[in-house]
């Protein structure tokens, strides 16, 4: 084995041949002004930090020369954000009572703007040695308590594949993706901010607030873009919102798509528009100039910026075609007066350059070289101290200055346990990154944020915004006014800086397909058109609507209906057939005219009671027909009134009854008047028929009937009080359920069924001889009570509501008079002015063929 070693180094120690060199052998120089960051400072534990300064231009490598000194870095930032993770590790370090006897150490690169920088960052982060080599210890102890994801791009699932694996907690101060919230794949993630997209509610109902139902959707044409867009456009569509022109845009990209959608949909006067920071110029740039190449460009768009914060916007050429721009910012919260926290984004670049000592360093292990910068000395100076104040930000100090009170906690824990278990402390235990999990949990970031953040009902982080609006003048800065918040969902607007705004001439532009749907009117849509494309068309009867552009009308409640503009329900009024109105004081006044007349009739028959014309035809039938015809009459004011319970028993029983008996009592003079006219005749054996009995049993069976219906009637299913509150439009109708129709109709029939017998034998016998004929009179009378009775039936059901009421009236009067005057009137005629007719002789008169 020896020998075969010593070979092969006598192998490898000759010299390569001419063939196998290289042409261009490449040397690896190192450029330190080229290499990335990486400020470091020892603690007792240490913070890492992967943010994004540095952007490097994808550039093509030849292969004679090292990468490092071709690669072509470009905007090179000014490093504010590496400043403030330093700074504000200083001001928690110098605050003794937070920290005792503790100091935070801080480990910070940038991944210039790429995942692959991220990658080697946490490579450098989780190896203890100067090489990247996880789990492979040369020297350096570093404590690492937390990794701080502050990068640009949204690279936190990225790095949470590789601390989870070390238990490594992992903090976020920026809106990252809200698939991170699922603490079954990301269980060692926390954020200090709300996820993404938590303020697209706050844009919805602002774009519903102005009524901009119309817009132009764009985002980003990134992953993150599109998850933001698939987050957004259902809330749109829920909300009645049409996205007509959504797009996700390339800064590159071309303009022609873009430009046919604006022409097509010139009417879209709001942009939402989901983009980074250092891409809102950008993206300006490009509307500018896809605008100003139609042929007739649009000014007046609203922007509104679906990413939470504001940059600032000086007047500029690119904004001519902008008339706003609409942001969301986080409300912060009131500061102590002694406070000495200034939230600010700016700095200057030299602070980095004066502050710390950088030097290039390569292990022999490591694969790549890296410039580390150290801290010289710490901020002592009143000049480094207002450094210190002007550069923090607010969101890193409290991030910072949570993890030093969820740290603070973690080892007062420690120890009193230790105190309770009876451990002496022979030294301060080191606490590991995983037991530092539980303290994180309690989610104190809330409490010492700056911002106004809070738990929502699911235990995720939100907070309360404020709306700013900065609108574009022609020839000044942009003018910023605060025009309204949102908190706990709720979007106020402030309707004195929408007043302002109108001051300034710039009333906000509308943003709809068509104008508004009135009260009294609904939506309804227009085939192969957007939601936000509708005509108005009128609510249907017996409905209102009281908003705009509402989509279905409300049915009024069954005892109110709609007013001639259908926006508003009105009581319906109450009738039926009063006392108090004409056409009830006009049937009372007939019916107790026809009561009166036929108790005067009565009379009269009383008074002359002995003269043969009252003899004629049993005088005791006449007495019960008139009797049953003021029941007749007086049935009559059981129709009128307001239906009650025992009236709406007793009219039409009442009424059938009476008139059952009347029709009977006509019957029996009818077969009175035929039996007598057969008993004249010599040898005839019907005389024997003739009397009182006959006439009361023809009654009494006539009438027993129609007692016998009503009574199954009033048991099976009696009439009751009702309301018709469809028949009359705004009236709501007191009437009487007749319960059962059937038996109604069955009264009836029985009724007119007598009628029809008694108008047939009156019929026969109107030929017979006398001089005063009764037969006659009675085919007459059951002529006009068949006649009214006949018509009532059609008329009832052709009628509605009281009508039906005032038909049944009518009948019941005319029928009723019908019988009075033609059996009553020639009678009382010859007894009061032709008393020479009324002798038993000129009855006996036989009248010749």
């Amino acid at each position: 084995m020896n020998l075969l070693l010593l070979l092969l180094m006598l192998l490898l120690s000759q010299p390569i041949s001419g063939k196998l060199r290289m042409k261009c052998p490449l040397t690896l120089e190192h450029q330190d002004g080229e290499k990335p960051w990486s400020y470091y400072r020892p603690g007792d534990h240490l913070i890492a930090v992967i943010t994004s300064e540095t952007k490097i231009s994808p550039v093509m490598f030849p292969f004679d020369a090292a990468p490092s000194s071709q690669s072509n870095s470009s905007i090179s930032s000014d490093r504010s954000k590496i400043l403030r993770f330093i700074f504000a590790t200083q001001v928690v370090n110098k605050n003794s009572q937070l920290l005792q006897n503790l100091t935070l150490g801080y480990d910070i690169h940038d991944n210039n703007m790429n995942t692959i920088g991220t990658s080697d960052a946490l490579l450098d982060m989780l190896s203890s040695g100067e090489a990247n080599v996880p789990n492979y210890s040369c020297g350096r102890k570093d404590h690492l308590l937390a990794l701080v994801d502050a990068a640009v791009r949204d690279i936190s699932i990225q790095m949470s594949t590789l601390a989870d694996t070390y238990k490594v907690p992992q903090i976020t101060y920026n809106i990252v993706s809200a698939a991170l919230s699922d603490k079954s794949q990301f269980s060692f993630f926390y954020r200090i901010l709300p996820k993404e997209g938590f303020h697209y509610p706050g844009i919805v109902k602002l774009l519903l607030h102005f009524r901009w139902t119309l817009i132009g959707l764009f985002a980003s044409d990134t992953e993150k873009g599109e998850n933001s867009m698939r987050a957004l456009s259902p809330m749109l569509v829920r909300n009645g919102i049409c996205a007509v022109i959504s797009e996700q845009i390339s800064p590159a990209g071309h303009t022609a798509p873009l430009r046919v959608a604006i022409s097509k949909w010139r009417q879209v006067n709001v942009f939402v528009h989901i983009v980074e920071y250092f891409a809102v110029w950008d993206r300006i740039h490009l509307f500018h100039s896809t605008l100003k190449s139609l042929p007739e460009p649009i000014e007046g768009k609203v922007w509104i910026i679906a990413v939470l914060g504001e940059r600032e916007i000086k007047r500029h050429i690119f904004l001519k075609y902008i008339h706003s721009v609409w942001i969301y910012i986080f409300q912060l919260k009131k500061s102590p007066k002694d406070s000495s926290f200034e939230p600010d984004l700016f700095v200057q670049p030299q602070v980095g350059d004066q502050s710390f000592l950088c030097s290039f360093s390569e292990d022999i292990i490591s694969v790549k070289g890296r410039r580390r910068c150290t801290q010289k000395s710490p901020l002592k100076t009143k000049v480094e101290r207002n450094w210190l104040l002007y550069i923090c930000n607010y969101h890193v100090y409290s991030l910072i200055n949570g993890l030093a009170h969820a740290l603070n906690a973690a080892y007062s824990s420690i120890s009193k346990r230790r105190r309770k278990e009876g451990e002496e402390s022979l030294g301060t235990q080191r606490l590991q990154p995983w037991q530092f999990h539980p303290f994180l949990k309690k989610n104190e970031f809330c409490n010492l944020s700056h911002v106004k953040l809070y738990l929502d009902q699911n235990g995720d982080v939100t907070g309360d915004l404020n709306l700013v609006s900065l609108i574009v003048q022609s020839r000044e800065d942009p003018v910023r006014k605060q025009v309204g918040t949102f908190e706990r969902q709720r979007l106020i607007i402030d309707p004195d800086a929408l007043s302002q705004l109108k001051l300034l001439n710039k009333s906000l532009p509308q943003s709809k397909c068509v104008e508004n749907c009135h009260p009294g009117f609904f939506k309804q849509a227009r085939k192969e058109e957007p939601v936000c494309c509708y005509d108005c068309i009128p609510c249907p009867e017996g409905t209102i609507s009281t908003q705009e552009d509402t989509e279905k009308c409300t049915k009024c409640p069954d005892d109110q209906y709609p007013n001639e503009s259908r926006v508003q329900c009105i009581p319906k009024r109450i009738t039926f057939l009063s006392y108090e109105e004409h056409l009830g004081i006009i049937l009372v006044s007939i019916a107790l005219l026809l009561f009166l007349t036929t108790g005067f009739i009565l009379i009269i028959f009383i008074k002359y009671l002995e003269t043969p014309i009252v003899k004629a035809n049993n005088r005791d039938l006449s007495y019960i027909l008139l009797v049953s015809l003021l029941l007749c009459f007086l049935s009559s004011f059981f129709f009128i009134g307001q239906p009650r319970k025992a009236t709406c028993l007793l009219r039409q029983t009442v009424f059938s009854i009476v008139f059952s008996i009347a029709v009977s009592s006509v019957l029996a003079k009818t077969i009175t008047v035929v039996l007598a006219f057969l008993a004249s005749k010599p040898g005839n054996k019907v005389r024997r028929w003739l009397g009182k009995s006959l006439a009361n049993s023809i009654i009494l069976s006539g009438s027993a009937g129609q007692i016998f219906i009503c009574s199954l009637w009033l048991g099976i299913s009696p009439p009751f009080p009702d309301s018709d509150l469809h028949s009359q439009h705004g009236a709501i109708i007191l009437q009487c359920n007749e319960g059962s129709v059937t038996m109604f109709y069955v009264v009836l029939g029985y009724m007119c069924f007598l009628a029809a017998i008694c108008f047939t034998v009156a019929f026969l016998a109107r030929n017979l001889p006398g001089a005063f004929n009764e037969a006659k009179l009675i085919t007459f009378s059951m002529l006009v009570f068949c006649s009214v009775w006949i018509s009532f039936v059609p008329t009832y059901l052709s009628t509605k509501g009281k009508s039906m009421v005032i038909v049944q009236v009518f009948s019941i009067l005319a029928s009723s008079a019908g019988l009075l005057g033609c059996i009553f009137f020639p009678k009382c005629f010859i007894i009061i002015l032709r008393p020479d007719l009324n002798t038993k002789e000129h009855l006996m008169i036989k009248v010749e063929k």
